[in-house]
């Protein structure tokens, strides 16, 4: 989970009030090197959690309200002394501040805790500064703390919501994985890639530069016959797919049959690729699902769209085990679980605020898009959770729009290599 609103509050509010105009960072604080620090966190012993940790001069500890104390305040019994701030020091203890630490973030990283200890210090020192003039009594900090309750308890929430949506037992995911084995069947595939239209030739690249501003009826019979010749080289290819498709079909090795096309296309690539990495499902667009669909060694038909035409054969087929993907179908749960449960609560109750008093709401779109709250205001937000992963690399969907020459071989886009 991120860390909470009040970290970033707190942090925030700390980088405010100490940055002092012209003055260096310091250097103790810079990050040592990846090597070094691992290599220190390895070396460095156990704390006991009774050792002190950290130790704020100038600041008097805090002391609990007794009976005595009571009497000591109301002077029906002699009083010591107060110490003056100067001789005042207080220590916190590992876990003191660790238990302050996890209110923060369920997790405490090194750069939690140095966080911390940079901020915790000056927010003691200020917060007990505050005390001694009555602010704690104010009715601006009564109101503030109010909302700082209720952001408090929202991230409370929505922190043992997801928790709760952790605990996926074993029998759901194993049932979920038997539910759905198309889901994790994975395929090894073979594609042929044929361009929608040919590309231009040299000489007709250069009859296109004229060098002379032409008219407008030869300016229209130029784009008619540009026309006339896309169309032309675009016919061309649609049969060029058809031929290399029945000719994959009955046998013929899709490599040279690949090179073939790009060749008669205009296409120069030296060694175009049509392995494609292994892919699951969700790997093609839905227009290319019927693919999963074939049994190892079985051809498509001639798929179509905008960039081009594909045909596919399929290499190899299996389903992965439960236990490659097991953690990928138990965030998937959790994911959903978390979703749902937190539908619930947003969609509890309804605001209907006073259009008198506020104003008419901002229409939608960019031109009124509504202001973000301040920091302090805005609501935290459920962590997203950890990405799921993937057995085997997928592949994105091809483009809409082609470039003119192959991509890298990332299956399937547009034009493959």
């Amino acid at each position: 989970m991120r860390k909470s609103w009040l970290l970033c509050v707190l942090l925030g509010t700390l980088a405010w009030g100490q940055a002092q105009p012209g003055t260096a960072p310091a250097q103790a604080n810079a990050p040592a090197a990846p090597g070094v620090a691992s290599k220190a966190a390895e070396a460095a012993p156990e704390v006991p959690e009774s050792a002190v940790v950290l130790t704020i001069k100038g600041v008097c500890p805090a002391t609990p309200k007794t009976a005595a104390a009571s009497k000591t305040a109301a002077g029906k019994t002699a009083a010591a002394p107060a110490k003056k701030p100067a001789d005042c020091k207080t220590e916190i203890t590992r876990a003191q501040f660790e238990k302050i630490a996890n209110g923060l973030a369920p997790t405490v990283t090194p750069q939690l805790k140095r966080q911390l200890e940079q901020a915790l210090p000056r927010f003691i020192a200020m917060s007990e500064a505050a005390k001694a003039k009555g602010l704690d009594k104010s009715p601006r900090f009564v109101e503030t703390l109010k909302i700082a309750k209720m952001q408090i308890l929202t991230t409370e929430l929505q922190r043992t919501v997801q928790e709760e949506s952790d605990k996926v037992p074993a029998t759901e995911v194993a049932a979920y994985y038997k539910k759905n084995p198309e889901a994790y069947e994975q395929y090894s595939l073979d594609r042929l890639f044929i361009p929608r239209y040919k590309q231009a030739a040299a000489d007709e690249k250069e009859e296109s530069k004229e060098p002379e501003k032409l008219t407008d009826e030869q300016q229209k019979a130029k784009e008619a016959a540009d026309k006339a010749r896309q169309e032309q080289g675009e016919q061309e290819m649609n049969k060029l797919a058809d031929a290399v498709r029945a000719r994959g079909a009955a046998g013929e090795d899709f490599a040279k049959l690949q090179k073939e096309a790009f060749e008669a296309a205009g296409t120069k690539v030296e060694n175009p690729t049509v392995n494609l990495p292994k892919v699951r499902r969700t790997g093609l667009p839905p227009a290319h699902a019927a693919v999963f669909d074939l049994k190892a060694g079985e051809v498509s038909a001639v798929i179509s769209d905008n960039g081009g035409h594909y045909v596919y054969k399929v290499v190899s087929k299996e389903t992965l085990p439960l236990d490659q993907v097991k953690e990928e179908i138990h965030n998937k749960l959790k994911s959903e679980h978390m979703k749902e449960t937190m539908d619930k609560y947003t969609n509890s109750f309804q605001s209907v605020p006073n259009e008198a008093y506020f104003g008419p709401a901002a229409p939608a779109g960019p031109a009124g898009m509504r202001q973000a709250p301040p920091p302090h205001m805005q609501h935290p937000q459920m962590a997203p959770p950890p990405a799921q992963p993937q057995a085997q690399p997928q592949s994105p969907p091809p483009a809409a729009n082609p470039p003119a020459q192959p991509p890298a071989a990332q299956a399937p886009p547009s034009k493959p290599n």
